[in-house]
């Protein structure tokens, strides 16, 4: 190989996509790669030229011009001219200029056309849209199963059942000749009742109850149960959260199986039901604390496995619900029930199931019409700040913003509540939009649902199709700006604690919660978590399919990103952020960053012409 050639090869194999191909496809390029030197203002190519090479920037600058004179792109030293033409058939559609002296090193089209076909990640990157290209790099694998798959696929055998009626000896023999840990109680195909091991060692052999019985006596009545079509980690939540190991799986109402704490611990690489289980055994905030230390060695090693970002903030988020009840069932235990319902409520992030391994709280208090402030409002006080604070020891911090339900303002009757909603629906003004950012992602965590789901039908009810509302919506996601230069150049934070960073939070992944928030509250649906948001505004024609699923590749692969960066600053034993430099990123990975930015960009544009109409 020649010093040219080798040159050729040295710098091909340092430039994405070309760093992915083996060691014989590189050599083989470098000998078939011819050198131009194009001088300053010289055309590379114009409207209609026949096109027969990629072109691929050594060093100098071109620029890309439409036939009207629009400026399309500039490109520097790495990357291509010419994809566009090659991609349709060899003919240009646009004019390409040196605007510097520019040594190229030119693929013939044969080549670049072989690879495409050969390579699926060179095709992916030189795929004619952005979004195409980030559908190549989805993060792949749940290795939690947590996420990606649905309770009744747990379930192997038909369930073991017995009637209200049947005595507590038989059921016994029953169990002990099936080997079984636990029997269904069933009436009129109706799952009724559920009896454990246990409950036959506590509750009749311990107790010395009469094994004549029936097993309506000792069983667990009514019992806990999932549906066949819930998520993984749902049953898991339950099982954690109750301190329970069977749970009955229904379908139709009707029982279909049981799945219990060892059936979701094989489905797991790390089981992160073991840590929900120990949280729901401490009896202090510090012990609780001394639980979740381990979640940024559970981030590291979930994205070192290959988990999607959706899978971990599932993980993860699971563990603050425990926190959460936890926390609230230690207050009651000291402090006595509540004298009137409530329901404790997360917002934001954990309400999306989109936590990181660094996260504050946001959550309130939704307090039943019965509360008077005289009677009840010191015990409510005290409860929600004893919760809060057990929060913060445990590591999640104060919200800086004081959405927390220990604020007076966030601790209210549901009435109190629904006035909110319809005030910040009604008159959206610079707050009410600040505040819908946090409160109109909600979802229940302990108390009475009921008070929930009561005030979240008439917030959707209010929002699904309030077009005022939705612009101003829209309007003020825009503050969330991808920072992607108009030469497609990144623009990274000047100054300060995180000088030449990028912010992949608030410059990527938050424009894209924002939209989806928008899209779901325009269709009416109830969906919180981001994800689920894009698929439900794509079956209601809200956003089209190329967007919803560009915007899903978007999120998926910054959040990877972020957690990949999160992950090596845990390694490092420095405190998790989101701020990235590019010097720390790969060259696929900047190429995808870019494309995930311009999708965002594209994204809001295409919002700001369905949603803000003539505002302006």
């Amino acid at each position: 190989m020649t010093v040219e050639i080798l040159e050729i090869r040295d710098f091909i194999a340092a430039r994405h996509p070309f760093d992915l191909l083996p060691e014989n496809e590189l050599a083989t390029l470098s000998a078939a790669i011819t050198v131009r030197y194009l001088r300053r203002d010289s055309v590379l190519m114009e409207p209609g030229d026949n096109v027969d090479a990629l072109s691929l920037v050594r060093s100098g600058a071109l620029e890309t011009i439409t036939p009207e004179g629009a400026l399309l792109a500039r490109l520097g030293e790495g990357e291509a001219g010419g994809v566009r033409a090659l991609l349709r058939g060899g003919r240009a559609v646009n004019r390409i200029v040196a605007i510097e002296d520019a040594l190229l090193y030119q693929l013939p089209a044969e080549h670049f056309h072989r690879l495409r076909d050969a390579y699926p990640s060179f095709a992916y990157f030189f795929a004619p849209h952005a979004g195409d290209r980030l559908r190549g790099v989805r993060g792949g694998s749940d290795t939690l199963g947590l996420t990606t798959r649905r309770v009744g696929e747990l379930i192997s055998r038909e369930p073991v059942t017995v009637t209200p009626t049947t005595t507590v000896q038989d059921a016994a023999a029953i169990m002990s000749n099936a080997g079984i840990s636990c029997l269904l109680v069933v009436e009129d195909e109706v799952l009724c009742g559920i009896v454990t091991d246990r409950d036959l060692r506590s509750r009749v052999v311990a107790a010395g109850l009469d094994i004549t019985q029936p097993v309506s006596a000792i069983m667990s009545s009514p019992p806990l149960s999932v549906q066949a079509t819930d998520w993984l980690f749902e049953a898991m939540l339950t099982l954690s959260r109750h301190n329970i190991h069977h749970l009955p799986v229904v379908r139709d109402g009707k029982p279909m199986g049981v799945v219990t704490t060892t059936d979701l611990l094989r489905t797991q690489t790390r089981s992160v039901v073991f840590l929900a289980s120990d949280i729901h055994r401490r009896t202090t905030a510090e012990g609780i604390r001394d639980t979740l230390i381990h979640i940024p060695d559970l981030v590291n090693e979930l994205v070192e496995a290959g988990a999607s970002a959706r899978s971990v903030g599932n993980a993860i988020t699971a563990l603050a619900d425990a926190a959460t009840q936890r926390l609230i069932q230690l207050a009651e235990q000291d402090m006595g029930p509540a004298p009137v319902p409530y329901c404790w409520i997360a917002c934001g992030s954990q309400a999306r199931f989109e936590q990181t391994a660094r996260s504050d709280q946001d959550n309130c208090l939704v307090i039943s019409d019965d509360y008077r402030a005289e009677e009840h409002g010191a015990w409510f006080k005290e409860f929600t700040t004893r919760v809060c604070r057990g929060l913060d020891i445990a590591g999640y911090v104060l919200c800086p913003g004081e959405m927390m339900a220990m604020t007076d303002q966030w601790r209210q009757p549901l009435d109190q509540w629904k006035r909110y909603f319809r005030r910040w629906i009604g008159q959206p003004e610079p707050k009410a939009l600040m505040l819908s950012s946090v409160f109109f992602d909600m979802r229940p965590i302990a108390g009475n649902s009921t008070l929930f789901n009561e005030l979240h039908d008439e917030v959707l009810t209010r929002a699904k199709g309030a077009r005022i509302f939705l612009a101003h919506l829209t309007s003020n996601a825009l503050t969330h700006q991808p920072p992607l230069g108009f030469f497609r150049n990144f623009v990274l934070i000047s100054g300060g604690d995180h000088d030449k960073t990028l912010d992949l939070k608030h410059s990527g992944i938050v424009p894209i919660v924002d939209l989806a928030r928008i899209y779901a509250l325009d269709s009416g649906h109830p969906a919180i978590n981001t994800y689920e948001r894009l698929e439900v505004a794509r079956e209601a024609g809200k956003i089209s399919k190329q967007g919803a699923d560009d915007l899903i590749d978007a999120l998926e692969f910054l959040g990877l990103v972020r957690l990949r960066h999160q992950a090596r600053q845990i390694r490092e034993g420095a405190r998790a952020d989101n701020y990235v430099p590019p010097s720390e990123l790969s060259g696929f990975e900047r190429s995808h960053l870019k494309d995930a930015f311009a999708v965002v960009k594209s994204m809001q544009g295409a919002a700001t012409t369905t949603y803000r109409g003539g505002m302006g």
